[in-house]
């Protein structure tokens, strides 16, 4: 995406402090440093090294609720497991009451994953071996020893600017130094990882119409204030939202590969268990982690496997055939529901240890990946459920052509 702003300065806030002075109250006398050494450490601790203790003790990881943990909502973690497994489908839409572990299972399912390796001192997280595109990053254009860290997880929130998002010029150090340098946004830190966004349907226009370019292209192309800074930011898309509170833009629905409606549970037994899980947990995190590390560890292996099992996974004329009968039941507009349907059924596939797609395969995950590209029918007053429901049970009905069988396996 391009991004082309006049070369005025929008925003100064959230500037972080260097200790230099610069938080002295006004008026206030400066305090003199000696020449040629460092400040004395007798006594209390300076005023960085406490900031530096306190940044330090920030960062540490905190336990996070395991995603194998989550009882019930399996269309939710059904659809947030086919998105780790081929990001490519376009992220999860979720919809539903508050409450009903959203978050919770996005922040599971990232400490879930195989950690990646990044270049040490990237803002991209850029992977060993492919930092070329990046400009202007000091980190990517040398040689350094890849280290590993956790997946990213990054929340934008509904305030946030434009600068924040697509990143901005670093006044600090044009200030400091008198160089000007690019400070990457939100866009850069989730490269490779999650982008979160709740109440995604009450997110601000000219925030969704950025969203749109770099979800379809990956890359972020900034061009404002005398800079030329092109960065990959693929990632995960993950929205939630409440319904009732407002709908979302249809570009903006149709960029998102799945999508499933969650609701609070019905049954006693479900709310008594998820109760009780979630106060062990909150109690005493690192045991309950413990506790569960087990099958955290066999779900991880099964994400690997099907990872790298996805291109193997055969794909017969049958399963396009049906899919494309599907998505002419809906009524969707353009292809993007078939393609979206066919990455979905091999990823559930791979995901089950299957090694091809069958009707069975796409008439399971057909519900996320159409729902929320139905036509809207005035005339028709059922819910989206039914229709679907219809759709579904008209295709079950129509006889397989025999003659279709499985075809040689379809690269991503």
């Amino acid at each position: 995406m391009r991004h082309e702003h006049p070369g005025d300065i929008a925003s100064f806030g959230g500037l972080p402090r260097d200790g230099s002075g610069d938080d002295a109250a006004p008026g206030a006398r400066p305090r003199s440093r000696p020449r040629g050494g460092t400040r004395s450490t007798t006594g209390k601790a300076s005023a960085p090294k406490r900031r530096a203790a306190v940044a330090t003790a920030g960062t540490a990881a905190r336990p996070v609720y395991p995603f194998s943990a989550i009882v019930g909502q399996p269309d939710l973690t059904g659809a947030l497991l086919i998105a780790a497994v081929d990001p490519g489908i376009g992220g999860v839409l979720i919809l539903g009451d508050r409450g009903t572990g959203k978050s919770t299972a996005v922040r599971g399912l990232a400490r879930l994953l195989p950690d990646i390796d990044v270049i040490p001192g990237c803002s991209y997280n850029c992977a060993p071996g492919r930092a070329a595109g990046v400009t202007g990053c000091g980190a990517c254009s040398g040689r350094r020893r890849p280290q590993r860290r956790s997946v990213p997880v990054v929340d934008l929130p509904l305030g946030a600017s434009e600068d924040r998002l697509i990143g901005s010029l670093d006044i600090e150090r044009v200030l400091t130094h008198g160089e000007r340098s690019f400070a990457p946004g939100l866009l850069a830190q989730a490269n490779r990882g999650f982008l979160y966004i709740d109440e995604v349907n009450l997110l601000e226009d000219h925030l969704v119409d950025a969203l749109l370019d770099v979800a379809a292209s990956g890359v972020n192309v900034v061009e404002r204030d005398g800079l030329s800074v092109r960065h990959p930011a693929r990632f995960v898309l993950v929205g939630s939202g409440n319904p009732e509170e407002g709908e979302l833009r249809p570009q903006m629905l149709d960029r998102f590969g799945l999508a499933v409606d969650i609701a609070t549970p019905r049954d006693v037994a479900q709310r008594v268990e998820i109760i009780k899980r979630r106060d062990a947990f909150d109690r005493d995190p690192e045991a309950f982690v413990a506790a569960h590390a087990a099958a955290e560890s066999e779900l991880r292996g099964r994400i690997v496997a099907a990872r790298e099992s996805l291109d193997g996974i055969r794909i017969g004329d049958e399963a396009y055939e049906r899919a494309a009968e599907l998505c002419m039941a809906v009524g969707t507009d353009g292809l993007r529901g078939e393609l979206t349907l066919i990455r979905a059924a091999r990823a559930r596939a791979a995901l089950g240890g299957s090694d091809a797609v069958d009707a069975d395969a796409l008439l399971a995950v057909a519900p996320m990946a159409l729902r929320h590209r139905l036509r809207k029918d005035p005339l028709d007053e059922t819910g989206t459920d039914a229709r679907l429901a219809r759709a579904l049970d008209s295709v079950r009905s129509t006889p397989a052509d025999p003659a279709a069988t499985a075809g040689p396996a379809v690269p991503s």
